[in-house]
């Protein structure tokens, strides 16, 4: 079952992973054992596919490093929680397929604890206890089940949320 893994305020992408572990510099199979390396040093090798990270305001602040939130991805974390994200951060998360919601955790939730997130209707659960999240919208919804928003376009040739190049809009025209 996947569990919580907690952290604080303000973990910027060099947490996440720092630049010297970068792909082009320890190795695109194995930059993503290094995540959260000097944070929490027993992450990477502990971590299960579909765990929650929950974390405090300003998650992913500094720079704009992709490698960071690909870490994660290739580490299969289920989804980000937390108060707020640096923007382009939160971008690359939602891009590469790491579904990430706004809300404040922090006190409700302890390391460790085992929960399941449906991404599709924004509920987290622990036990008998469930927590609304705003859900993602069906665009993001659309991309997240391909995997991302790179895989939706590759398998489709468009973006989530476009009309189908043989689709009608609303007017009788084809776009």
């Amino acid at each position: 079952m996947p569990r919580v893994w907690k952290f604080g305020d303000s973990v910027n992408t060099d947490d996440i992973l720092p630049g010297k572990f970068a792909p082009f510099m320890a190795g695109e199979d194995v930059f993503q054992t290094f995540a959260f390396h000097y944070v929490r040093p027993e992450f990477a090798a502990q971590v299960q596919p579909g765990d929650v990270l929950i974390g405090g305001r300003n998650w992913g602040l500094g720079s704009s490093r992709e490698y960071a939130p690909q870490a994660l991805k290739k580490l299969r974390v289920g989804g980000i929680i937390a108060p707020s994200f640096a923007r382009i951060h939160y971008r690359n998360l939602l891009n590469l397929g790491i579904p990430a919601f706004e809300a404040d955790l922090t006190t409700a939730l302890q390391d460790g604890d085992e929960v399941t997130l449906d991404v599709d209707a924004g509920v987290l659960t622990r036990g008998a206890e469930t927590f609304q999240l705003t859900p993602p919208p069906a665009f993001l919804r659309e991309a997240l089940r391909e995997g991302s928003i790179l895989a939706y376009y590759r398998k489709y040739q468009r973006f989530p949320g476009e009309a189908a190049p043989d689709e009608e809009r609303g007017d009788g025209v084809k776009p």
